[in-house]
């Protein structure tokens, strides 16, 4: 019985805004123990029985940054596929997609397990035995959902109302989705008993699943299968990647897996389990990962306190200092700083609300920007200049590209750079430098074996990130 994680990375996480952003969402944050989200949820799905690939659905511009994530973690070699959305267009689409997909390139008795990358789950013994009931009834039919054991009357989480019996592996009928509840609700359905919070992680053999879309959600079937239909597939060793059409998809409806279907079915049931599950969506959530002092306070960085109490700060960059405050969320980066009291972090959102509405570029981008190729740190910007620092990793190479409107100095600081500058083809060693002109085709690549830093300053009447003509891309960029 082939069981198959689908990993559904899309989320942004704006309620953990300043470290997750668009460039940089929840799934990569770092935690406590030097792991990201969606490294765990990687390492957590291939620990399954039976399980030899996972399958990912991510947003295209994401693609490079998942696979670098997953290639540090991935020691056993396991074989992974990718759906690359060129934009969001909720879970139906996203869930519909993967289980056309693996009915193309495994069959529809193949059983998918939907999965968060951004969700964090602590016993990851009591999850594989949920996940092994959850197999046995969508074996027998089900829609199956893995329903939480509410701790605590939780107002920012969705429940799901169990009913009678299902089947013989513990689960229970789903009689119903309830939204977010008041407080007062919300008491009410822990003090019943038969009420869960609703995880959103999913158990469905795709035979099943494709046959209910079918039943439910025609439009969204269709319209997915016709995504597929005009998409591009790359397979290789152990891995394929599907680059889904941006024509069609755009026509696929935007709704989620729990409207489209799961709300639609009379044949969804729940797994009752107690995992250790927490969606980490709050600085609050994030807080409770690490280690409280006398006083209260949880701190990741240098930080000292005088006075303070029941506060969380997370800097790495600089010293923060505390003196007679209480209850304050403090978050700091390189180029933002956000504070907000404890009672309001829900609220943080807004910000980033406020971010988009200005065409402030930090909702979108840290000052360390990931590519395929490697990073680039914004130093400096200012009136007609600008000063990065980039690093190129070994063996790769940017794309053969063109600016309109600004020049480029390249100094480089360790390394070897290969340039490709209009005509002319050179070798630059540490401490060497050349000048790329504005409308001048250029490459830079590293042929070397170690990290490739220069600097580079820009000048010029405009200096966006959109300012590029790509000619060839080994990444696929070209044309972009």
């Amino acid at each position: 019985m082939e069981l198959i994680p689908v990993i559904l990375s899309g989320g942004v996480g704006s309620r953990l805004w300043p470290v997750s952003r668009e460039a940089h969402p929840k799934p990569f944050m770092t935690l406590p123990d030097g792991q990201n989200l969606i490294q765990k949820t990687f390492l957590r799905a291939s620990a399954l029985e039976g399980v030899s690939q996972v399958l990912t659905v991510t947003n295209r511009d994401l693609l490079f940054k998942t696979e670098d994530e997953y290639r540090s973690v991935n020691k056993a070699g396991l074989a992974q596929g990718y759906i690359l959305e060129p934009f969001g267009r909720n879970t139906a689409a996203a869930v519909a997609m993967a289980a056309l997909q693996i009915k193309a390139l495994q069959g529809s008795d193949a059983h998918m397990l939907v999965l968060a990358a951004d969700h964090l789950i602590q016993d990851e013994k009591a999850f594989g035995a949920a996940v092994s009931k959850a197999v046995e009834l969508s074996e027998q039919g089900w829609l199956v959902t893995f329903g939480i054991q509410p701790q605590y009357p939780e107002t920012g989480f969705g429940y799901i109302e169990a009913g009678g019996s299902a089947g013989q592996e513990g689960g229970l009928k789903v009689a119903r989705f309830v939204e977010k509840p008041d407080l007062a609700t919300a008491q009410s359905y822990v003090a019943a008993g038969n009420y869960f919070w609703n995880s959103g992680m999913f158990c469905f053999k795709v035979e099943t699943v494709l046959a209910q879309f079918a039943e439910h959600a025609p439009d969204v079937l269709e319209a997915a299968a016709a995504s597929l239909a005009s998409s591009r597939l790359t397979k290789g060793n152990a891995y394929h990647c599907l680059a889904v059409d941006a024509d069609s998809f755009a026509n696929v409806p935007d709704i989620s897996i729990d409207y489209a279907l799961m709300e639609r079915s009379n044949k969804v049931a729940t797994v009752p389990c107690d995992i250790g599950w927490s969606d980490i969506g709050s600085w609050n959530a994030v807080s409770e990962l690490t280690a409280q002092d006398d006083d209260g306070n949880r701190f990741e960085g240098e930080v000292l306190s005088h006075g303070s109490r029941n506060n969380y700060v997370n800097s790495e960059e600089r010293l923060t200092a505390l003196v007679g405050v209480e209850d304050l969320l403090v978050v700091d980066t390189a180029d933002a700083l956000m504070i907000a009291h404890k009672d309001h972090a829900q609220d943080v959102k807004h910000i980033v609300t406020q971010l988009k509405k200005s065409g402030h570029t930090l909702h979108q981008l840290h000052q360390t920007v990931h590519r395929p190729w490697g990073t680039y740190t914004t130093l400096e910007n200012g009136e007609r200049f600008k000063i990065k620092r980039i690093v190129v990793k070994p063996k790769a190479s940017l794309s053969l590209q063109m600016h309109h409107h600004r020049s480029e100095h390249w100094i480089v600081v360790s390394g070897m750079a290969v340039v490709v500058n209009d005509d002319q083809e050179l070798m630059l060693n540490t401490n060497e430098s050349t000048f790329i002109r504005a409308g001048h085709r250029h490459r830079l690549s590293n042929p070397g074996v170690i990290d490739l830093v220069l600097i580079e300053v820009q000048s010029g009447d405009y200096l966006g990130e959109d300012d590029i003509v790509r000619f060839e891309d080994v990444y696929g960029r070209a044309g972009a």
